[in-house]
């Protein structure tokens, strides 16, 4: 079994143990947060390391990493750590769930999340950094970029392209061959029937464009 730290202690990171700990190959040795935000030295009866002190802890010839880190600031929050682990020499794993239906050909990045009852069709591209919730369609030859976090039961049809550091609502539907801009924030149960601007929010009730602001989506 492969050691792996988790990054962050929030509910992502918690879920997270679970699927890792009950459905992989990975055996996860501690949490880390940044020193500032310390706030508990145990968690699942693992340590709560400072990260500005995981490399003498837990090194990164030893231990693998993962950022649990949800969607605060349209995912820039995740980004940014993610960057920070690369630069500290990390490897950064990527697990799929044993109930979800990946097929051949299907090629992910870095630090990826799918869980269960995901359906990835052949050809899809996942980036680094793209955290898939439970349920979702993702269909043939669809491109999901770097830093998107997709919420459960969205319907993604084929071809269809998301740029980085989007945020995907609940039971969202795209329409085949539309491309979603960077930094587009999806709500709950809209209906994408052509190409989104960068920086777009989209409702369910139509659609209303605007600059993103960090309050947005404050994540968890």
């Amino acid at each position: 079994m492969k050691d792996v730290v988790i990054f962050g202690t929030g509910e992502f990171a918690q879920v997270a143990h679970v699927y890792l700990r009950d459905d992989s190959a990975y055996r996860v040795t501690a949490f880390a947060v940044h020193e500032r935000h310390l706030a508990e030295r145990e968690l699942a009866g693992l340590p709560v390391v400072p990260f500005e002190a995981l490399e003498r802890t837990h090194p990164p010839d030893a231990n693998a990493m993962f950022v649990a880190v949800g969607f605060s600031r349209v995912n820039e929050a995740r980004a940014e750590v993610f960057g920070e682990c690369l630069r500290q020499g990390y490897e950064l794993i990527s697990y799929v769930s044993s109930r979800a239906m990946v097929s051949d050909g299907v090629s992910m990045g870095r630090n990826c999340f799918v869980f269960e009852g995901n359906v990835l069709q052949p050809f899809v591209t996942l980036g680094d950094d793209v955290i898939l919730w439970s349920g979702n369609h993702i269909g043939h030859h669809v491109r999901i970029e770097d830093h998107v976090f997709v919420a459960s039961h969205a319907v993604v049809s084929g071809s269809v392209t998301i740029g980085h550091h989007s945020f995907v609502g609940v039971n969202a539907t795209f329409r085949d061959g539309v491309t979603v801009a960077p930094r587009s924030v999806i709500g709950a149960g809209a209906l994408i029937m052509k190409d989104t601007v960068e920086g777009g929010v989209y409702a369910v009730h139509g659609t209303k464009e605007r600059d993103v602001k960090s309050w947005d989506l404050p994540g968890f």
